[in-house]
């Protein structure tokens, strides 16, 4: 029984109201992202993708700890990549814990795949600098104004409708040598969690 790694992607504001607002994209976007890190793990086992795989199972969450619109993946993926051998065994390779430059690396190709993707879709536009959502992508409707209020921590309704909602937050508890730890990867509001790692016999 090999160890698993869980990862955590979470996107930019704009993703998570297009993913929310068309949700029959998400699919095809979480098969890039398993694409981009499946390789990645390949790569480090020093094999190729014809001959050796990977598995995960991916848990798409829809709202953050305030219960706010937050659409983002929880992936967890085998720390080994294996491969079939001639009996029909698997022999499996394993695969050291990402640095915080390789989930850097990662963030950023997936990033631009799923910019790619969005673009060849037409929701999505891009200039020199900078992307936007199509007009296309935006419906002119109240479910998508109340969507945006949610994703952006904001009212939606009421006298105070626009203004930012209040929140209380506490520094979360870690251990001392957890907070050296180098283990995020951050590119354009893509966000690549890679910190914890699920033990054998942990269920």
């Amino acid at each position: 029984m090999q160890e698993q790694l869980p990862r955590v992607l979470s996107f930019p504001f704009p993703l998570r109201f297009l993913f929310a607002s068309r949700p029959a994209i998400i699919g095809r976007v979480l098969g890039i992202v398993y694409r981009c890190i499946a390789t990645h793990l390949v790569e480090q086992a020093g094999l190729t993708k014809k001959k050796a795989q990977t598995g995960a199972v991916t848990l798409v969450q829809r709202f953050g700890s305030a219960l706010n619109l937050n659409i983002h993946f929880h992936m967890l993926f085998l720390d080994s990549v294996y491969v079939d051998q001639a009996d029909g065994a698997g022999r499996f390779y394993r695969v050291s814990a990402p640095s915080g430059q390789e989930l850097t690396q990662l963030a950023h190709t997936i990033a631009q795949r799923v910019g790619r993707f969005l673009e060849r879709q037409g929701l999505l536009e891009r200039d020199a600098e900078n992307s936007y959502l199509a007009g296309d992508a935006v419906d002119d409707d109240p479910m998508s104004q109340l969507l945006g209020h949610s994703i952006t921590y904001r009212i939606a309704v009421g006298s105070q409708a626009g203004r930012k909602v209040f929140t209380l937050q506490t520094q979360p508890a870690c251990e001392p040598e957890e907070q050296l730890t180098d283990t995020v990867g951050k590119v354009a509001g893509f966000n690549l969690h890679a910190g914890v790692a699920a033990r054998a016999h942990e269920r």
